[in-house]
């Protein structure tokens, strides 16, 4: 995990977007994208960059899902709880990827290779049950398949 914030990085994300108010939205979007998570130095320097109150800054990065304030997993898996995968078991894969990862819902694997969390729906009804993982949809997912999946990203994780 990223444990400093490169000043400059920050800076240059907030530049990018022209440097006001307006932008602040896909600013926190790059920054999650570079540094999978928030940092608070992050926000500090956003705060200053777009001339804005830092409790503006933070209501923008709690107010949206797609935010984090902790530290993520370079791969992000988004267990689909929405009506139609909870009917097709997707519960039974959050049980198996908990089992499996060694964490609960909402926690980082130790190897920061892997974050879990529960989404309402991911718009795949039709494929039910789905996961997400790192952006990519795994339809009509079972729990036998979660070992090879989860082995697969892991070696993809290690290569970077």
């Amino acid at each position: 995990m990223n444990t400093e914030v490169d000043r400059g990085k920050v800076r240059e994300i907030v530049g990018r977007h022209g440097g006001d108010e307006s932008s602040a939205v896909a600013v926190l979007q790059d920054l999650q994208e570079e540094f999978r998570y928030l940092p608070k130095e992050a926000l500090t320097i956003v705060s200053d960059e777009l001339k804005v109150p830092l409790s503006r800054v933070y209501e923008i990065a709690t107010f949206y899902n797609a935010f984090s304030l902790k530290p993520r997993g370079k791969y992000l898996i988004e267990v689909c709880a929405g009506t139609a995968c909870h009917v097709q078991g997707g519960f039974n894969l959050m049980d198996r990827l908990e089992r499996d990862l060694n964490i609960s819902c909402g926690e980082t694997t130790e190897d920061a290779v892997f974050t879990l969390e529960e989404v309402r729906c991911l718009g795949c009804c039709s494929l039910a049950p789905v996961v997400r993982i790192g952006g990519n949809i795994h339809p009509y997912l079972t729990q036998d398949e979660i070992p090879k999946i989860l082995k697969n990203y892991r070696k993809a994780g290690v290569k970077k």
